[in-house]
């Protein structure tokens, strides 16, 4: 989160085994650099210590709503001062309880009452507990007072049941956190990303593919989520875990992808086509592992559909954005690629900067121009693209 202004969190954690998951968020949440204040309950203290919290987040621990420490004593209103966020994980059924009535007898539902900031909670409980009627109808309420509910899970629960309960995992949770405090320039946008490599089989261990990793695709799905898309993700082989929010289809060859995306791209508004697909299939793969002998061994290629041509080829094609990964001539390769393909936008990036590092440069060219991105972590420069992407679309739309 480098590419914006420092962000200051106030993490309340509530009595729950989940307890233990907050740990885990507190450092994910430092290592995107947010300053995170934890708060906690004195139930949640029967769970984790809170010197695991301190040394986390390199901060005291707030629980206390007596303890006078904090300058006028008034540690429920001076918390959330200057925060961006109040965001309770996990938060227990008693305490969802506690916000929708506005019961505020402790340290953290005081200053939830008191906070001059938006709130974000992640339910943790018991299944019946979740679906309990009196659970529900709190729930509601939060929602009417304009509280963000972020999950929960479904799935595994400590006490040995299965169903809907759990919290969100931290790795989501860190998401969407940073996704709620994004402008929403695609609000209500239906955004088609592709990512990663394809594998084109020579027969059935080997095959075709390329160096891509799937972190440019992927962080470009990231950036248009946070930025209030709806988000289809058509991934290539990786190792990746795609993002939550995301609807995710995995597919292995160059024919499939476009398969993947003629299904989906039906009512998609904007199509960004970052991945690595191979230029070229074998025509006669074997089903067999073809065995080693001492022969010269020749391959019959063809080549793959390109994917981006197709869409731009369709009668009413969604607002296109391509990628092109060179070794040399960067802008006049790239800019040739643009108008070949007529596109009204194409990133461009020399290979040999991009692939196997996490960050990158960038070069975006449009009618306008080439608007080069300095290196910078690839979600960062998602972000940048996502921008240049909305406020292109939004001028064709006008």
């Amino acid at each position: 989160m480098t590419d914006y202004a420092k962000k200051r969190l106030v993490l309340g954690v509530t009595g729950g085994v989940a307890a233990y998951k907050a740990a885990e968020l507190t450092r994910l949440l430092v290592k995107n650099d947010i300053d995170v204040q934890v708060v906690m309950t004195e139930a949640a203290r029967h769970f984790v210590a809170p010197a695991t919290f301190q040394a986390l987040s390199g901060r005291p621990v707030l629980s206390d709503l007596w303890d006078g420490q904090g300058g006028n004593g008034m540690a429920h209103i001076e918390a959330t001062r200057g925060a961006d966020a109040v965001l309770i994980a996990p938060a227990s059924a008693d305490f969802l309880a506690k916000l929708a009535h506005g019961a505020a007898d402790d340290l953290l539902s005081a200053l939830c009452l008191a906070r001059a900031c938006p709130m974000l909670v992640a339910p943790a409980m018991n299944r019946e507990m979740w679906d309990y009627p009196a659970t529900q109808r709190n729930v509601t309420q939060l929602k009417r007072d304009g509280v963000t509910i972020l999950g929960p899970a479904s799935g595994p629960q400590a006490c040995g049941e299965t169903g809907m309960g759990r919290m969100v995992e931290p790795e989501t949770l860190v998401e969407d956190v940073e996704s709620f405090w994004h402008p929403k320039l695609l609000q209500g946008q239906r955004v088609l990303v592709t990512a990663g490599p394809t594998f084109e089989a020579i027969d059935a261990v080997r095959g075709i593919t390329n160096l891509s990793s799937g972190r440019m695709g992927y962080a470009v799905a990231r950036a248009a989520i946070e930025a209030g898309a709806e988000v289809t993700l058509i991934s290539g082989p990786t190792c990746l875990t795609p993002p939550a929010a995301a609807k995710t289809l995995s597919v292995t060859s160059a024919q499939e992808m476009l398969e993947a995306v003629n299904n989906e791209i039906p009512g998609c508004d904007i199509f960004i086509s970052v991945a690595a697909v191979a230029d070229y299939y074998v025509l006669n793969p074997s089903e067999q592992k073809i065995k080693k002998d001492a022969h010269i061994f020749t391959l019959e290629l063809a080549p793959n559909p390109d994917i981006v041509a197709n869409v731009m080829n369709l009668p009413n094609p969604p607002f296109c954005v391509g990628f092109a990964a060179e070794s040399e001539n960067l802008y006049e390769f790239a800019e040739t690629k643009r108008r070949r393909k007529n596109l009204p936008l194409l990133a461009a990036n020399l290979v040999q900067d991009a692939i196997g590092h996490e960050d990158n440069e960038l070069i975006l060219f449009d009618d306008d121009g080439a608007h080069p991105l300095p290196r910078a972590p690839k979600i960062v420069l998602a972000r940048q693209l996502i921008e240049r992407v909305a406020k292109l679309y939004q001028k064709g739309k006008g």
